[in-house]
């Protein structure tokens, strides 16, 4: 990291990140005959919430997905039922841990950091996918986009973790597989930490923030933020 002060607060970012998407593929295989279609639809499902926050316009996030599974369908010319709407609500809500989740997570807490998470989707009842991924505990806190009603990167919803903090952006480090999302932690004055995980990579290009910290995996990240120390 740079020469400013370490953070004390580690913010990660959820789905993707913590959470794996890969277990959605039997749906997308399914549905489509082709499980590497869920890239695609996840790919739009971001899309499509930035273009909501820069219209100035907002949808719960769980919509948005259930939208863009439909709009992929139409693109790929196949038929989507309730059933699979309620198939995908149901995996959505119930992906499991990376198996270096936990790993990472008991590192940073040991290491006296504090941890939050800050997600893109909305709220839900009890039990959450963080308790039903068994991660909860690590957590005293955890932010949704919906209470700025911006979806990331917009710089609101880092900086509505630093304000229910009542700490600065420069105290926070996001660590999330989703570059886009460093790249806006970082714009509003936090610490980017890059978990490199499958189908996402680092963006080399003028005026483009590198992260802070890059790993392959969350272990290696959490020693990295450790031994910044």
């Amino acid at each position: 990291m740079s020469d400013r002060n370490p953070p004390s607060i580690i913010v990660f970012d959820v789905n993707e990140t913590l959470l794996d998407i890969m277990t959605l593929e039997p749906l997308f295989n399914r549905v489509f005959s082709d499980y590497k279609v869920l890239r695609e639809w996840f790919s739009a499902l971001v899309l499509y919430s930035q273009t909501m926050t820069l219209s100035g316009l907002y949808t719960p996030f769980g919509e948005l997905g259930v939208g863009a599974l439909r709009m992929t369908a139409d693109i790929h010319q196949v038929d989507i039922t309730d059933d699979d709407i309620v198939e995908l609500k149901k995996r959505m809500s119930s992906m499991p841990a990376h198996p270096d989740a936990i790993p990472a997570l008991t590192r940073l807490s040991d290491a006296g950091f504090r941890l939050v998470t800050l997600t893109n989707s909305a709220r839900g009842a009890s039990p959450t996918p963080l308790e039903k991924a068994g991660l909860s505990h690590f957590f005293e806190r955890t932010f949704s986009i919906e209470e700025t009603g911006k979806f990331k990167p917009a710089a609101e919803t880092y900086r509505l973790v630093a304000r229910a903090l009542s700490v600065e952006t420069s105290d926070l480090c996001l660590v999330a597989c989703h570059l886009w999302d460093t790249i806006g932690a970082q714009a509003a004055g936090c610490r980017g930490a890059f978990v490199t995980r499958p189908n996402n990579a680092v963006l080399t290009a003028p005026g483009v923030p590198l992260p802070d910290l890059v790993a392959a995996e969350l272990t290696d990240l959490a020693d990295q933020i450790i031994g910044c120390r």
